[in-house]
């Protein structure tokens, strides 16, 4: 029984073999159709490419668009302003079990940037942002991230004592100020915070 299906099989594989020699020009049609339909989705993919990084480049952002947002999507917002500048890399990674960070991402110099997001729905209205929040970040940033620039960025303002323990552990933040600049398109953060460290492209 098995040998006489394959027997069935072979023969069924001959005379299909046979009808496309024979009916050669199927071969050719069938091609063609197919490199058109190929083609159709490489060139659809490239354009949503292109527009992707049409609409990053384009990408702007007010302080009331930013105030309105929930806390989870303004870290997806500055992951998009990140990649809008050019970290091609940038990912939002905030959540349960997230050691401080919120995005990651490699800039176009090769530096890899921590970001602590601290969202205040009544912007510099709202409670400021504490030295336990700079020492969290702090603790787990060039340790577990391997991170060049360690960053704290919100919408809101700092307490008094936060500046100064920044530039004591080498860290950075950017307030709402800041945030306006950087979020406006005028300029991305590495040329608008004091003491970034060296490229790594360069070392």
């Amino acid at each position: 029984m098995v040998f006489a299906g394959a027997v069935l099989a072979a023969a069924a594989a001959w005379a299909v073999v046979s009808w496309l020699v024979k009916n050669w020009w199927v071969l050719v049609v069938l091609g063609a159709v197919a490199a058109v339909v190929a083609a159709g989705w490489i060139h659809r993919r490239q354009q949503r490419r292109a527009w992707d990084r049409v609409r990053q480049q384009a990408l702007r952002y007010g302080l009331p668009e930013l105030d309105a947002l929930h806390h989870r999507d303004f870290e997806y917002a500055v992951r998009d302003l990140m990649l809008r500048d050019g970290c091609t890399d940038a990912r939002q990674i905030g959540g349960a079990g997230d050691n401080g960070a919120d995005v990651l991402a490699t800039d176009p110099l090769g530096r890899t940037w921590v970001i602590q997001c601290k969202h205040r729905r009544d912007g510099d209205r709202g409670s400021a942002v504490g030295t336990p929040d700079l020492q969290r970040v702090n603790g787990t940033a060039r340790q577990l991230y391997g991170a060049d620039v360690v960053l704290v960025v919100t919408n809101g303002r700092f307490s008094t004592r936060c500046a100064p323990l920044a530039q004591q552990l080498h860290m950075h933040l950017a307030d709402r100020r800041v945030l306006a600049t950087w979020a406006s398109g005028g300029r991305p953060l590495w040329e608008l915070l004091p003491r970034i460290p060296a490229p790594r492209n360069s070392r």
